[in-house]
């Protein structure tokens, strides 16, 4: 996977609990921008005998590693400039992401409820924005650290 290389890039991003300057580092702190669409999905589901079913889910797409996750709230984002950043393209086109979000739901719907028919599955909003993770040089071996929840681990794993 390659990215495009900026000097400085403004993007919608998620904003970050670790900003680049808490970062331990020996050595320079970069940024790779990793491109995600989050959905707040309504799905409703048919039930003999009863009313329908409502459900809500979110999806998180990471459209780079092409992943549908699981998310318990649509999370805020802010425009930002980011510094010395590697933003990594998209591997899905929009309606490819909108596919993977609908048979995420289906699947977690699929668990939860016994199915006579195919869920009904609305987009009642969706976001496109950038997750952030910083590369560190350290003595031990570069790290890329996840900006939101701070996990870390080794570049070369």
């Amino acid at each position: 996977m390659v990215g495009q290389r900026h000097d400085e890039a403004e993007l919608p991003v998620f904003p970050p609990a670790i900003v680049r300057e808490e970062v331990e580092s020996t050595g320079r702190v970069g940024a790779v921008a990793y491109p995600y669409r989050v959905y707040e999905t309504e799905v409703e589901v048919d039930r003999p005998l009863l009313s329908p079913r409502r459900d809500r889910r979110v999806v998180s797409v990471d459209c780079s590693r092409r992943l549908a996750l699981r998310a318990d709230t649509v999370p805020e984002f802010e425009t930002r400039t980011v510094e010395d950043a590697l933003v990594l393209p998209s591997e899905l086109s929009p309606e490819q992401a909108d596919e993977k979000a609908r048979d995420a739901v289906f699947k977690w719907t699929l668990r939860t409820s016994i199915l006579g028919d195919v869920p009904d599955v609305e987009f009642a909003r969706v976001a496109d924005a950038y997750k952030l993770f910083w590369l560190a040089e350290r003595p031990d071996g570069d790290v890329i650290l996840d900006s939101v929840n701070g996990n870390e681990r080794l570049l070369d794993d």
